[in-house]
């Protein structure tokens, strides 16, 4: 996924279920149009199509593009390789996403805890 020293670069993923394409862009610092170009690359990407066919991702959909991102930005990977990376790691994938899942949990339970803290005093 990504490395550690890159996850306090980007913004922590709120507890929503969906994101707009802007939204994902901003989460994931990547432009709207290199998503949409990612999704027609990257078979791991469909994000739910509604009304008027407006993009709605799932965490776990910006959890993959994160994924793409580092290893296209910060590794170096062409989108051929990346695509192979991918593919062929999918069960590591998710395990890799999970750890990041429990990691920003921690995050935001400590925060939780610390305003609860405050707000005792």
């Amino acid at each position: 996924m990504l490395e550690p020293s890159h996850n306090n670069e980007l913004p922590v993923i709120p507890g929503k279920r969906y994101f707009t394409i802007g939204e994902v862009a901003d989460l994931c610092a990547v432009k709207a149009h290199v998503l949409r170009y990612w999704e027609q690359e990257f078979p791991q990407l469909s994000p739910v199509k509604r009304r008027g066919n407006r993009r709605y991702y799932q965490r776990a959909d910006v959890l993959t593009i994160r994924q793409i991102r580092s290893l296209l930005y910060d590794q170096g990977y062409t989108i051929g390789g990346a695509k192979q990376k991918l593919s062929g790691s999918e069960i590591k994938e998710d395990a890799s996403q999970y750890k990041q899942l429990i990691r920003q949990m921690i995050t935001e339970l400590e925060e939780v805890l610390s305003v609860l803290n405050t707000s005792a005093k």
